[in-house]
């Protein structure tokens, strides 16, 4: 048997899968690693554009202090945040300056704005993914832009760069 939930329930559970994703949010800019990972019972990320999962605690982990040692000032705006029946759905700009290896992308000292789509998955108040959607494309670009093309020794870290990605990407 099956029990329609009501209204003022089902406004009260999206104010709490809202609350726990603006937690999240604000833990992962302020780099408080364990207070994000307490936002799921068995942390899951998914990144659409280059299809790496990382799932459980340790991968996770490891995949924040990754892009922070690649992006130490890594922050996000948000755009709008929306509600779906299993998911809070938001929209942000993730913004950051690339100092050090991204993988097997060497830093290029460029900085990024890059408009993403993060789907907060939901069983009921349990978080159990976050699923992110980008255009893997525009960052390219955009870190490849901290080259100045008219020096020989940036067209070694360019060939670099564009190789590393390739090796994300494909």
């Amino acid at each position: 048997m099956t029990f329609a939930t009501t209204e003022p329930e089902r406004s009260d559970q999206r104010a709490r899968r809202e609350k726990l994703v603006r937690d999240h949010f604000e833990n992962e800019v302020k780099k408080e690693w364990a207070e994000v990972l307490a936002t799921f019972p068995h942390p899951r990320y998914e990144l659409i554009p280059t299809g790496v999962v990382h799932d459980g605690r340790e991968d996770v982990e490891r995949y924040y202090i990754q892009t922070r040692t690649a992006f130490p000032d890594q922050h996000h705006e948000m755009i709008a945040l929306r509600h779906a029946d299993d998911a809070v759905i938001t929209e942000f700009y993730l913004k950051g300056t690339h100092l050090g290896p991204l993988g097997p992308i060497p830093p290029t000292g460029a900085t990024f704005k890059v408009r993403m789509t993060a789907y907060f998955i939901f069983e009921g108040d349990t978080l159990v993914c976050e699923r992110i959607y980008f255009d893997s494309l525009t960052m390219l670009k955009q870190l490849l832009g901290g080259f100045d093309l008219k020096k020989p020794a940036d067209w070694i870290r360019v060939a670099r760069t564009v190789l590393g990605a390739g090796r994300l990407l494909w």
